[in-house]
């Protein structure tokens, strides 16, 4: 078989299979990742090529540039006061965890701050587009999307802080360079829409994965993974809107979700062929299913009561926002590696965090109505109603 009769198949098969099996309401990336481990069995080489590597570094850094994007700090004037109450109890959460990963396991702090963000951190871009598919309110739908990026913007903070916590020099010029990354990307993209975009119109969604990529891969050289620049770029991007209507315009908004989802089953593929053999043992899915038992439990109680009594939600609405919340496939998928490749933590435990991430990203299609589809291109627009011609 050539190498591009290969990749043909490859493209087939995340294309199609996974959309198949959506019926049966097993999300799409999680087939992805299933594809790339049966793969791997019969492909072991396939995972150093290095399109495929790329394309999952597209994948990531699109999805990540797409979440970025979707933020509307109008939003969060809407709740501030709710989502203080909740980055507060979401540092409670963290440090608790932290303090018992440390006391009880013997972990660094900073392994213990990882593994603390994987179990409790949402994935907002899949959690944003599975809400057209989920049984929730317009009001329940806004809670899910704030409290989702609230948490994520959170999640990518304390996570600068812990991988570049070795030394203070070192936090201080990571920190340094973040910052004239921040103060950079604005002027970047008004030079842009200066001097290229009203000389090449429609130039504007490529020149914006352009700047998405290469913030994903300036933070990856910082050593703070591909999502925190790519998810900044879009967020820059979100708040030149009024300045460059056209950077962050709707329709630029569908073309990265169109790029994205094309894109990204290459990197859920991708991490399923990196998956140890000692990932897959009893112990590891014991330890997964164990930890699922305990924290899964947890944080839709915890939600719950956050909603039940601080907002006085009913109790059905609570659990839809608590249950929306759940996903956190790509975030802790990220942390695993991240643990893996650099604090070299055991296969064991990183098979059961991946255990975890796809228990955690079922339980939405599980407990709503209807099935999560986890569909990128998914829409709330409807066909317009046919008309009857009237007669002259």
């Amino acid at each position: 078989m050539t190498h591009e009769i290969a990749y043909l198949i490859l493209i087939f098969g995340l294309m199609v299979i996974p959309r198949v099996m959506q019926r049966f309401r097993i999300p799409a990336p999680l087939t992805s990742f299933a594809l790339g481990m049966v793969a791997a069995v019969f492909l072991g080489s396939f995972i150093h090529d290095t399109t495929l590597t790329l394309l999952a570094t597209m994948g990531i850094s699109s999805l990540f540039l797409f979440a970025g994007l979707e933020i509307d700090l109008d939003d969060f004037g809407r709740g501030k006061w709710h989502l203080l109450a909740h980055i507060l109890g979401r540092s409670a959460t963290l440090t608790a965890l932290v303090y018992l990963a440390m006391h009880y396991f013997g972990f660094s702090w900073q392994v213990a701050a990882l593994m603390a963000l994987a179990v409790v951190t949402p994935s907002t871009g899949f959690i944003l587009d599975t809400l057209p598919s989920l049984d929730v309110s317009s009001d329940e739908r806004y809670w899910v999307r704030i409290k989702a990026v609230s948490g994520e913007l959170f999640a990518l903070l304390v996570l600068f802080v812990v991988l570049q916590s070795d030394s203070v020099e070192t936090l201080a010029w990571s920190s340094a360079a973040l910052v004239a990354m921040i103060v950079g990307l604005p002027l970047l993209f008004i030079g842009l829409g200066k001097t290229v975009i009203p000389y090449a119109r429609g130039s504007e969604f490529s020149l914006l994965m352009m700047v998405g990529i290469v913030s994903a891969y300036l933070t990856y050289q910082l050593g703070v993974y591909y999502l925190v620049g790519a998810f900044l770029a879009g967020f820059i991007a979100r708040l030149l809107k009024k300045r460059m209507p056209l950077l962050a315009s709707d329709g630029n908004l569908h073309a990265i979700q169109m790029f994205a989802s094309f894109f990204v089953p290459f990197y859920f593929f991708y991490k399923g062929m990196s998956v140890p053999s000692g990932a897959l043992t009893l112990e590891a899915l014991g330890m997964g299913l164990a930890l699922t038992v305990v924290a899964l439990p947890s944080r839709v109680g915890f939600m719950w009561l956050q909603r039940r009594f601080v907002k006085g939600e009913s109790a059905m609405s609570s659990l839809r926002v608590a249950a929306a919340l759940t996903p956190t496939l790509i975030f802790t998928l990220v942390l695993a590696t991240i643990l893996r490749e650099r604090f070299h933590v055991s296969d064991t435990i990183y098979g059961a965090l991946l255990m975890y991430a796809g228990l955690s990203t079922m339980l939405p299609s599980v407990l709503m109505s209807k099935a999560a589809d986890f569909d990128l291109l998914h829409t709330d627009e409807q066909p317009p109603e046919p008309t009857t011609p009237t007669s002259p």
